[in-house]
């Protein structure tokens, strides 16, 4: 018995397939066995290192840090998004003068590492008289970076609709302008929203990489934190790291349920609105037909 996408396993390769499940699973528990057995020899599960989380002063500071990270990466997004949109037009442009600037300008942001953005935002530009505050310098690297990388998501996405899209649109009188803005860009976002909020988790576990420049955010403090008495470094690891986790898996849900959405298109559902008016219809006309066949509306009939 075949399927169209594989064939369904035989007794053979089902036999090969639960003894590598149960193999892989073995390998798992064992990994996480001797991790614990190495967290309890070297004394991290004891008071004394997770004391520290004890203070209700500690979680006020952790949850203002918490602010700063989702002030970053708020900003940073809504700006990589505008830049992206911005850089895929112009590389997409027919002017030469246009398109070129704005592929170098692509190019030289994605070949550029955002820590060494935010390090030449923050210590480079103080020695040409500019003085950036740490929280700019971690935005505005942010954004330069993963705007470029949307912007060729974005441009990927375009490229890669039918031509008779754009065809369409310039046969009912559209402008370049229109056809990109009502036509190819709300296809082209459609089609990339996973991809684009991949990025967005990725401009937020970027924000991370500011306490290298002394902005105040979750890894600054836990690195704070792991410098008091005890020295809690793998707890303070552990807890700043499931809060980062619990974020991203809040944004890939939010990301989740637009994908849904999205695939509600307003066009089906018109479809389905004429498609339940033609069997409405088509009801209609055949309770007609028996009631004549029956009799009723006989045109002979002198009633």
């Amino acid at each position: 018995m075949t399927s169209v996408l594989f064939d369904v396993p035989g007794p053979r390769a089902r036999r090969r397939n639960t003894i590598l499940a149960v193999v892989t699973i073995a390998v798992v528990i064992a990994i996480v066995a001797f991790l614990v057995w190495r967290l309890t020899l070297t004394n991290q599960f004891s008071a004394a290192k997770w004391s520290v989380f004890t203070y209700s002063a500690v979680w006020a500071s952790i949850g203002e840090m918490l602010l700063n990270t989702l002030r970053a990466f708020a900003l940073a997004a809504v700006l990589s998004l505008a830049l992206g949109f911005i850089l895929a037009i112009g590389r997409l442009s027919d002017h030469k003068w246009v398109r070129v600037p704005v592929t170098v300008i692509t190019e030289l942001f994605r070949a550029i590492p955002v820590l060494v953005l935010m390090m030449i935002l923050y210590y480079g530009l103080p020695t040409l008289g500019v003085k950036v505050d740490p929280y700019w310098a971690v935005v505005l690297a942010l954004m330069a970076y993963n705007g470029s990388v949307l912007a060729e998501a974005l441009r990927a996405g375009i490229e890669s609709l039918p031509r008779g899209q754009s065809e369409a649109g310039y046969a009912i009188g559209l402008r370049k302008s229109g056809v990109m803005m009502l036509i190819l860009l709300p296809q082209a976002v459609r089609a990339m929203l996973p991809v684009i909020v991949a990025q967005l988790v990725v401009v937020m576990k970027d924000t991370a990489l500011g306490f290298i420049i002394t902005y105040q955010e979750l890894l600054y403090y836990a690195k704070l934190l792991s410098s008091q008495p005890g020295r809690p470094i793998l707890q303070s690891a552990l807890v700043i790291g499931g809060i980062y986790i619990v974020m991203c898996l809040i944004l890939s849900g939010i990301a989740k349920w637009l994908e849904i959405r999205t695939r509600r298109s307003p066009k089906d559902a018109v479809l389905l609105a004429e498609a339940e008016a033609l069997m409405h219809e088509g009801t209609n006309t055949e309770l007609i037909a028996a009631q004549k066949g029956a009799g009723k509306f006989d045109s002979t009939s002198t009633g």
